[in-house]
């Protein structure tokens, strides 16, 4: 979690919408769950240096990476996945187009490229992937969206939509407009589940003339509608894969799985190709999984950030996420959420002004009250805003003034007490909580006789349905049978 400032009054209507948790971010592979970071070897003096304005290529790179938290540098996996890379580049559509892969500082689960043939892939992916016929799978979906110029064709499209739309608008009536832009989005949508079931297939054909096992595709989809279902079930929401919203612009998993085994199956039975199991898990074993240490930990409903030197614990039945801009939560299938975050506040502004300044709409006056809480200085209220009801918080801790906000569709007066217990827990970090947080890491064990999924999963360092996610990290079923001297992946600190 980087907290960062918001310099713009929110209206009550946005206040709600920002408690939504829409945090998936939208990608090829969109979805959520990477130890030590291993160095890259130094560049050599002698290297070439390039000078001069970044590419336009060059610059949309640098925006991506930002966006998604930075390179992630583990030496292991970066040689491995370049290899696979340059295998599939020789088998793909465009022989001679130059690809680049880079690994991504996120747990979302996700992939894109750039029309310049930059390749990412994110280190939420890499622990969801279970060999190196799925992660080629993932590459060779991407290389084609590149081979087949997805990109130019839906900015074209896009570009007609708009024009249309701003005619609609200019020569008929705003019911006729509205209309008009209506079936652009439904066309565009279209456009872009078609665009995903072209690289599918594609994909498919090229990992198979690279020697991988062509069913690479679909055991990868199928996680992926795994993953999306347990998010899900850990947010108490129902999974969406089968009934996606008509606007989306993914198809739904189950179809891409279906497409992907037919596909597939032109090439020969499973087995045919290569896997690469035991090449794939030497590449990752102790990636770093979940937040980014620098962000901080979720630890069930505890918050910890040994950078910033505090810790705070959610209500009863919230489930936690954190983000680069935030800590997020939400609370019986969201109809309670939380926000924590933080901005630059004058040490000469009281936390009372700047609670009443006017940044959440809604505040009423005569509910803020000034305390202290574990030593540090703070300030709360209530406040209204459509459907939702507030109860706001501001700490001054360090350098920062921290903001919590909790919204429930009724503040009862149960609720709210609830809700004040959980501001109380924001406290300083001591030292000896701070060493024994440690981040997460994936480490690859081999299995001994007796051992059972249930064993390993509680060696797990999760909190939440550590077998449902030891079974999803390793693409297991319901009820597998454990096998001696072969090779799981394990959530461990």
């Amino acid at each position: 979690m980087m907290f960062f400032a918001w310099h713009k009054v929110e209206r009550s209507a946005r206040a709600a919408a920002m408690l939504a948790l829409a945090l998936a971010l939208a990608g090829c592979a969109g979805l959520d769950p990477g130890g030590r970071k291993a160095d890259l070897p130094a560049v050599p003096t002698a290297a070439p240096r390039t000078t001069g304005i970044d590419t336009p290529a060059g610059s949309e790179h640098k925006r991506l990476v930002a966006l998604f938290g930075g390179e992630y540098h583990f030496a292991a996996a970066e040689l491995y996945l370049n290899g696979i890379l340059a295998r599939l580049a020789q088998t793909g559509e465009e022989p001679s187009q130059a690809y680049r892969v880079t690994i991504l500082n996120t747990p979302v689960v996700n992939a894109f490229a750039l029309p310049s043939g930059n390749l990412y892939v994110t280190r939420g992916l890499l622990a969801l992937a279970n060999d190196s016929a799925e992660i080629a799978a993932v590459m060779a979906h991407e290389i084609a969206h590149v081979s087949a110029r997805h990109a130019n064709q839906r900015a074209e499209l896009e570009r007609n939509a708009a024009v249309i739309s701003k005619a609609a608008a200019l020569i008929q009536s705003r019911q006729k407009g509205e209309e008009v832009q209506a079936s652009g989005r439904l066309s565009l949508a279209s456009f872009s589940r078609q665009q995903e079931l072209e690289a599918d297939q594609i994909g498919v054909r090229t990992i198979q003339r690279a020697g991988y096992d062509a069913y690479g595709a679909a055991r990868f989809l199928a996680s992926l509608g795994r993953a999306s279902n347990l998010r899900a079930s850990l947010f108490g929401q129902k999974g969406g894969d089968e009934q996606p919203d008509i606007l989306a612009t993914h198809p739904a998993t189950p179809d891409r799985v279906r497409q992907a085994t037919a596909a597939a199956r032109l090439s020969g039975p499973p087995g045919t190709g290569a896997s690469g199991r035991e090449e794939y898990f030497n590449a990752i074993d102790g990636i770093d999984f979940g937040d980014d240490p620098s962000e901080g930990f979720v630890r069930a409903r505890r918050f910890i950030h040994p950078k910033l030197g505090f810790t705070f614990t959610a209500p009863d039945g919230f489930v936690l996420e954190n983000s680069a801009q935030a800590l997020l939560g939400i609370a019986f299938g969201g109809s309670q959420a939380l926000r924590l975050d933080s901005v630059n506040v004058s040490s000469s502004t009281s936390l009372e002004s700047y609670l009443a300044s006017g940044w959440m709409e809604g505040l009423d006056a005569n509910s803020i009250r000034s305390t202290s809480l574990n030593g540090i200085p703070a300030a709360h209220g209530t406040a209204k805003g459509g459907d939702w009801q507030f109860r706001v918080a501001v700490l001054r801790f360090g350098n920062e003034v921290y903001r919590l906000i909790f919204a429930t569709r009724t503040l009862s007066a149960a609720t709210d007490a609830r809700f004040l217990e959980s501001i109380e827990s924001f406290r300083p970090l001591a030292g000896e909580d701070a060493q024994r947080t440690r981040p997460l890491r994936l480490r690859i064990v081999t299995a001994e006789r007796g051992d059972s999924a249930t064993a390993l999963a509680r060696r797990m360092a999760v909190a939440e349905q550590p077998l449902e996610q030891f079974l999803l990290l390793n693409g297991l079923d319901a009820t597998p049978a454990i096998k001696p001297e072969e090779r799981y992946k394990l959530v461990v600190e």
